[in-house]
């Protein structure tokens, strides 16, 4: 996860301090409302719920041990409420893009992965496409049976490009934001992802991560890493390290810390 001073400038600091939202085997009622909520507030992108929307029979179930949180998240993301929310009122792409970040907790990494939901729906319909992220190992691998999704996307993952590192903040726009009240309908990542280029990054206070502008393409960045440890090392210990490059670099030098087995830390425009 960012470091806590780093996630407070780039606005996400109540994401670094939250904990995972686990629904264990000696849980109370209270605890398992702490989970329909925070399933909710993932699935449904931080929007307002009024009560007579929630899915009472689905709650019911959690309740009594019936269904995991998973089935809980599936019944959530499979209903008329989520489609209501996001399908029919945007763009296949966009709703992709939601998807990913509802669901697995991240952003889009290339052109396949649209093409292939794309694809999915077209040959399978709905049902199917919302499975196929619930059901696929990265979910499993990530969530299990009893873990809410969260925003995985704003740390650097193992077997995962770290370019959707700076591509999780063109979805994300504070933590008093929500997915229904940005207006965007078409995909926010069409032309990164295609061009398979990373976004840019604004502090908090320069207004990108409220739905200002990205700045220019001509941008220079600072990125903040951990060194991998040497595997020849006696004493296992990582360095912190700096670097300044070009947006035209960014992505290249994020591919390169990411084979090397480090750590990116944060990732802000040059002062």
């Amino acid at each position: 996860m960012t470091g806590l001073g780093a996630a407070a400038q780039l606005g996400i600091r109540a994401f670094a301090e939250s904990g995972i939202v686990e629904l264990r085997s000696n849980a109370v009622r209270e605890d398992v409302e702490n989970v329909i909520r925070s399933a909710y507030r993932q699935v449904l992108g931080n929007a307002y719920l009024l009560e007579g929307q929630r899915l009472t029979s689905a709650e019911s179930l959690l309740h009594s041990g019936e269904i995991t949180v998973r089935d809980f998240i599936r019944m959530i993301a499979q209903s008329e409420l989520y489609r209501e929310r996001f399908f029919y009122s945007n763009s296949q792409t966009r709703f992709i893009e939601l998807n990913y970040k509802h669901l697995l907790g991240r952003a889009p990494q290339d052109e396949t992965e649209i093409a292939y939901h794309v694809d999915l729906y077209s040959s399978q319909g709905y049902s199917a496409d919302i499975d196929s992220y619930i059901d696929s190992v990265e979910y499993q691998e990530n969530f299990g049976d009893n873990i809410v999704p969260y925003y995985r996307g704003f740390s650097s993952q193992v077997g995962q490009k770290n370019i959707g590192f700076s591509r999780m903040f063109q979805l994300y726009r504070g933590y008093a934001n929500s997915d229904t009240s940005q207006g965007q309908k078409q995909g926010k990542l069409t032309w990164e992802v295609a061009k398979n280029l990373a976004s840019p990054i604004r502090p908090a206070s320069s207004g990108a991560l409220v739905g200002g502008a990205v700045g220019a393409r001509g941008d220079v960045y600072r990125i903040r890493y951990m060194q991998a440890a040497s595997p020849n090392a006696a004493v296992v210990r990582r360095s912190t390290n700096e670097i300044v490059v070009s947006f035209e670099q960014l992505s290249s030098k994020l591919q390169q810390l990411n084979r090397k087995g480090c750590r990116v830390m944060s990732i802000g425009l040059a002062s």
